[in-house]
């Protein structure tokens, strides 16, 4: 069995590859601190071999058609494989791997292994966006992106982005949709989930209350037009 993680940078993606290795699931090797497989940089190449088929529409909105439709580059399954070769050349009877920029080439990875376990990760967008993370300008991948006016447009505009991916992207035999916020205040529930739909126990681990609802107290821009419809869908407004 292989599991991965679709999620963005900044969205606590970290705990659930934590668990996941603190429950026997070999994710990779070396992994930082934040629990990704690394180093990353064949990952990012495959992205930008991946950005570079869609297309801006304006208005923050992409066209993701071609990759929808076209099978994955050479140039891109070499890449994947070779970020990936300590996983798939692992005998683990459990195995996968976290690193966030995943999401940005969802839907080729979905083409590459269409009968893993996926897990669908997201955080609120106003949590999300008040930390710095390496996919905050699309345009380091190679995607088409408005011009911000300040850093946090920017990283809404990747949030933005990559949560049209993973709504566009078909979904998967096998999926699991997770919240980090009932991760940290429903663990046992989430645990639930994971066991079964992994068929295996899953290990418990420290989770901050405080890292959820730091929009509240924030003084910067955090909350963008573009966001309602989606904290809508995720159940972050009423």
């Amino acid at each position: 069995m292989m599991i991965t993680i679709i999620g963005r940078g900044h969205s606590g993606t970290r705990a659930i590859s934590e668990t996941l290795a603190r429950s026997g699931v070999y994710m990779g090797e070396p992994l930082n601190r934040s629990w990704d497989l690394v180093p990353p940089e064949k990952m990012y190449e495959a992205c930008r071999v991946m950005g570079q088929y869609v297309s801006y529409l304006g208005d923050w909105r992409w066209d993701f058609a071609k990759v929808l439709d076209m099978k994955p580059d050479p140039a891109f399954i070499r890449l994947i494989e070779e970020y990936l070769s300590s996983v798939l050349s692992s005998g683990a009877p459990t195995k996968g791997w976290k690193i966030p920029e995943t999401t940005l080439c969802y839907p080729w990875i979905l083409k590459m292994f269409p009968d893993i376990h996926y897990i669908h990760w997201v955080r609120d967008p106003r949590d999300c966006i008040l930390s710095g993370h390496v996919t905050d300008d699309l345009r380091d991948f190679g995607i088409e992106c408005p011009a911000a006016h300040d850093i946090r447009e920017m990283r809404a505009i990747s949030w933005k982005y990559q949560r049209e991916l993973m709504k566009a992207t078909p979904e998967p035999s096998r999926l699991l949709k997770l919240r980090f916020e009932d991760m940290v205040f429903h663990q046992d529930e989430v645990l639930n989930k994971l066991e079964s739909f992994l068929g295996m126990p899953m290990a418990k681990i420290e989770m901050r209350p405080d890292s959820v609802g730091r929009w509240k107290t924030d003084e910067g821009a955090h909350m963008f037009d573009a966001f309602k419809k989606d904290l809508l869908e995720c159940g972050y407004l009423a």
